[in-house]
């Protein structure tokens, strides 16, 4: 499609570059009158996510995964830099910003309008962009193909939707404007296993057919290995090992990655 196509000259240049990124909440000790301290959540975070690849980021609940993707997403303050196309998030070009980068959430039912119908949803970021109304029509119908559902949705509300449908909507929502990255923010993880084996092959697709870069976060270590090209590992804050899915698997370096992989549930005859 079109929209995906990738200018040559940006090519070599990471989609996505984080540069000691930081970030600290205040909390009291003892109730509202006790002493405020400050906790790190995030601690001097570094990565790039190379054009057309599939970072993944693993780590056990509160580790400090959510805050990072809302550090990305500007959402939240932090220190350090932040680059997309090489180019710091500023309030000031927020729309050029959602252009490049767009989220899936956990929760599909909480991230959607459950008053709206489907077409409503996913014309909404054309509108804002001021599209045409024959172009919202158009790429609609392109990304309800790309999602795996069909015309007939846009008609449709999303409380009458499964689970799975609507984390396809989700999706297709944040491929409207033909984002450079997605951010998949435990993106399964709520969805019933045999539903999410079939997300999980839609993102795949997706990144082959439009050569999509992602960021796919999750506390599964298996999940992250099937899906994804390399893997950084996060413990409190911190990046603590990131190799290739496949090395990563084979030769955890670091206790906390070894203590994940011996978590994982194996059935034995």
């Amino acid at each position: 499609m079109s929209g995906y196509k990738v200018d040559p000259a940006l090519s070599v240049a990471p989609v996505l570059e984080l540069r000691g990124v930081s970030n600290t909440y205040a909390a009291r000790s003892h109730g509202l009158f006790g002493r405020k301290s400050h906790n790190k959540v995030l601690d001097n975070v570094s990565f790039e996510v190379q054009r057309g690849e599939i970072f993944g980021l693993v780590g056990e609940s509160g580790c400090g995964k959510t805050t990072l993707s809302r550090a990305i997403l500007g959402l939240i303050d932090y220190s350090g830099e932040i680059l997309i196309d090489g180019e710091p998030y500023t309030k000031a070009h927020r729309r050029d910003f959602t252009r490049k980068v767009q989220a899936v959430f956990q929760d599909p039912s909480a991230a959607l309008n459950p008053t709206k119908r489907v077409g409503w949803l996913l014309e909404e970021p054309l509108r804002v962009h001021h599209e045409s109304r024959a172009q919202r029509n158009r790429r609609m119908d392109e990304v309800l193909e790309l999602v795996g559902l069909d015309s007939g949705y846009k008609l449709r509300k999303v409380d009458e939707l499964s689970g799975g449908q609507k984390q396809r909507v989700c999706i297709g929502c944040a491929l409207m404007l033909s984002p450079q990255l997605i951010i998949a923010d435990e993106a399964v993880s709520a969805l019933d296993v045999s539903v999410g084996a079939q997300i999980l092959n839609l993102f795949r697709d997706l990144h082959e057919q439009l050569g999509l870069s992602l960021l796919f976060i999750s506390h599964n270590l298996d999940v992250v290995y099937y899906l994804c090209d390399r893997i950084a590992v996060m413990n409190k804050g911190k990046i603590v090992e990131m190799n290739t899915a496949e090395e990563l698997y084979s030769n955890p370096a670091h206790p906390y990655t070894r203590t994940l992989l011996a978590s994982i549930p194996k059935i034995r005859p």
